[in-house]
């Protein structure tokens, strides 16, 4: 039979030199921890980050004016999916905040819906 008193004793051993090493690991100390200052961005990176900026917005501005399109010609066929509208109204709303990642994303998606609907007029309504 297992005698209870050594196995806790073993137990709690085990405990205090985990306990041990956890707090034997040497951390650098406060005083070598320096302050780093952010690095200062040159002119010529905030004019390049400027200038991706500025094609990133023409490049949303083109998608949202498609999507558009692509939702007024389904609609006029009276094809349009409700979440191809929706894509629409949330990529004028992030064109309108400047968000140009997803303005773009989600005008990209409001186009592909809107011609999955134009696709669907040319299969039969019932079988």
């Amino acid at each position: 039979m297992i005698d209870r008193s050594s196995l806790c004793i073993r137990a709690g051993a085990l405990a205090i030199a985990l306990a041990a090493a956890a707090c034997a690991t040497p951390g650098p100390p406060p005083a070598a921890v320096e302050a780093v200052a952010p690095p200062v961005a040159s002119a010529e990176e905030r004019a390049a980050r400027e200038a991706r900026r500025v094609q990133q917005a023409e490049e949303a501005r083109a998608l949202v004016a498609q999507a558009e399109t692509d939702v007024q010609r389904a609609r006029a066929r009276r094809a349009l999916w409700l979440p191809a509208w929706e894509d629409l109204l949330a990529a004028r709303e992030a064109l309108a905040a400047s968000d140009f990642g997803k303005a773009s994303e989600r005008a990209r998606l409001a186009s592909e819906l809107s011609q999955l609907g134009l696709e669907q007029l040319a299969y039969p309504a019932v079988k």
